[in-house]
């Protein structure tokens, strides 16, 4: 006896039941986007931080070489301490790069001549990874005016470590000598581990080096020229201290904060390098004092704990 078998027709999704499985999917990406991001951006700090501490090694294995900290930035005119219009005006970020393994860079440098000369056109087109925090989003070069005009007088390669001056104003290293920060004999001296022609030892941080900010982050804001480089003070240029090195005018990320304090594209605030070659994050919401007393050298500030 045969048993008929009725075929049942194949049935496929419902435009509702695709809708729902669409749905679902979007809701899971729209769960999972922030976390891959999250985990981006955390990678991106490590290699951050990762950056400073090299530059945290980089200058303690030139003090043990040169018994002293590199100069924030080196400027003469005719012989005399000029920090805003002397030559040559190399800088501190220059000035390690052997440490940084960049001593192919540092030899094309020639530093009897004016970082503008065109024999150091090169060096000026260098780029350093090191120097940059792949956080923040910036061109590879800018363009440099000089002070008070539109004319272009450098293109310079971005970066985003700077060196720390103090909780001084740096635009006051325009003054006239005499005038403070500026010094009788025209040097700009900041209390901070960098200043013009600065000359720092480990025994000048009377603070201890665990207590003393050495360099930090500054962000890129392409839309009101806020670019930092690391080769030096060009002579003339605008706001040519501030390109390398920062103030604490502000706390980290502060929301009205100037161009020469410290900034990060990381959530909260920046990240340093202490002169015993540690990485701390410094939250925007350190107590400004206590922020202002880490970017001298001997303000006697006493820091337990973490940051």
């Amino acid at each position: 006896m045969f048993t008929l078998h009725h075929k049942h027709p194949r049935r496929g999704f419902s435009l509702v039941e695709l809708l729902v499985v669409i749905g679902i999917m979007a809701i899971l990406m729209a769960l999972l986007l922030p976390a891959v991001q999250q985990a981006r951006e955390a990678a991106r700090r490590t290699e951050c931080k990762n950056n400073l501490k090299q530059i945290g090694l980089a200058l303690n294995n030139y003090h043990d070489m040169h018994k002293v900290f590199p100069s924030g930035w080196i400027a003469v005119n005719a012989g005399v301490p000029n920090a805003h219009q002397g030559t040559s005006g190399v800088g501190w970020a220059a000035m390690i790069l052997p440490q940084m393994d960049q001593n192919n860079t540092y030899r094309i440098f020639s530093s009897a001549l004016p970082l503008t000369d065109p024999a150091n056109g090169a060096f000026l087109r260098a780029k350093i990874p090191a120097y940059e925090c792949p956080s923040d989003p910036k061109p590879n070069y800018f363009k440099l005016e000089q002070d008070g005009s539109n004319t272009v007088i450098a293109e310079l390669p971005t970066a985003n470590y700077i060196g720390v001056f103090g909780p001084e104003n740096l635009d006051d290293c325009e003054n006239s000598p005499g005038n403070l920060p500026v010094m009788a004999d025209g040097t700009c001296k900041g209390s901070g581990m960098f200043y013009h022609n600065s000359s720092v030892k480990i025994s000048s941080l009377t603070d201890g080096s665990s207590s003393t900010l050495m360099t930090g982050e500054r962000k890129t804001k392409a839309n009101v020229n806020w670019y930092s480089s690391w080769p030096g003070m060009i002579a003339d240029g605008e706001e040519a201290f501030q390109r390398i090195c920062g103030s604490a005018d502000h706390v980290p990320n502060d929301p009205v904060a100037h161009f020469d304090d410290f900034s990060s594209n990381h959530v909260g605030g920046s990240q340093f390098c202490l002169a015993d070659g540690s990485v701390h994050f410094i939250s925007g919401n350190i107590d400004l004092a206590v922020y202002k007393a880490l970017t001298t050298i001997q303000g006697g500030e006493i820091v337990t704990g973490q940051f």
